[in-house]
């Protein structure tokens, strides 16, 4: 690893075609965050003394330690609030933690997302999932996408739309009209999922009657199988069917899992999402522990 002083100024920086010769080691700390021993350097040109996490995210972090312990916590159907008594440490600690590992996971997953190559993907499934925000009068829909044979998640979008059935009258009473913002949803989606795609990619979904034209618009020769819907397989888990056979299994198991291991997503809980971009960071912290710890898909695209 080629190590830069922080302290030299850019005309400095100029006069050196390599800086790495100026810099020696400079004896150890231990770090009083996660207790590590941590390797300190020294710039012999300007005197700038410096170590091994300057240049980390995670640089001037207080209690590192509970930061693995505090991903798996949330991605296993624990709250914030529940991850705070465990771990000992203040909820404003947690939220902090929680809204600093969410955006290191969107960073992970639109790394692990650019190492598939393209033209790779024959096949996926798609559908919505859908959930609330702070009130059912409020609802939102997660489209996801998935590979069929790994259920490695390729893609999500959170937007809102309007309620419906009875507690549409109610939501317009309160709220006023609410946009459907899901077409919009998709056609993110779509659009940066379309480099991965073969030409005749095979797109699996349910027979939502809006999601034809979408799919035309961005796969103009793909073959769109649109499956018909099922009652829900046990109460509480709608989206896995009772039938011997589901083409879908791979995208229902998906979205069953989100539903088992975000306690925001629970059919029946009280942790409900106060805003739409919190949801958002939930499913991302979410997607990469699916990806990575769960079904291991990673090597599968020849990353890490």
């Amino acid at each position: 690893m080629i190590l830069n002083c922080p302290g030299k100024s850019l005309k400095t920086r100029a006069n050196h075609t390599s800086l790495s010769h100026c810099i020696v080691r400079k004896g150890y700390f231990r770090r009083k965050s996660d207790s590590r021993l941590i390797q300190r350097f020294l710039c012999r040109t300007c005197g700038e003394q410096f170590s091994q996490s300057t240049f980390s995210p995670r640089y001037h972090q207080k209690v590192r330690r509970i930061n693995a312990p505090l991903y798996v916590l949330l991605n296993s159907g624990v709250s914030q609030n529940r991850a705070a008594l465990i771990l000992n440490v203040n909820p404003k600690t947690i939220h902090r933690r929680f809204m600093f590992l969410a955006r290191e996971a969107r960073i992970a997953n639109s790394a692990s997302l650019e190492e598939i190559p393209k033209g790779f993907v024959s096949k996926f499934q798609f559908d919505d999932l859908e959930s609330s925000i702070h009130t059912k009068c409020k609802p939102v829909s997660v489209c996801l996408a998935v590979l069929p044979g790994s259920r490695f998640i390729l893609d999500f979008q959170v937007n809102q739309m309007p309620a419906k059935g009875r507690l549409a009258k109610i939501a317009r009473e309160k709220y006023g009209l609410r946009k459907d913002l899901r077409a919009r949803g998709w056609n993110k989606m779509f659009k940066k999922l379309r480099p991965f795609m073969q030409d005749q990619v095979e797109i699996t979904s349910d027979e939502n009657p809006h999601y034809p034209n979408h799919v035309k618009q961005h796969f103009p020769n793909a073959k769109h199988i649109r499956i018909p819907g099922g009652r829900g397989a046990i109460t509480g888990q709608g989206e896995l069917r009772s039938k011997g056979y589901d083409p879908m299994f791979a995208l229902n198991h998906t979205c069953a899992m989100l539903r088992a291991n975000i306690n925001r997503l629970f059919r029946k809980t009280w942790c409900t999402s106060k805003k739409i971009e919190r949801l958002r960071d939930h499913i991302d912290l979410y997607v990469n522990f699916h990806n990575r710890t769960l079904i291991k898909a990673y090597p599968i695209f020849g990353g890490s």
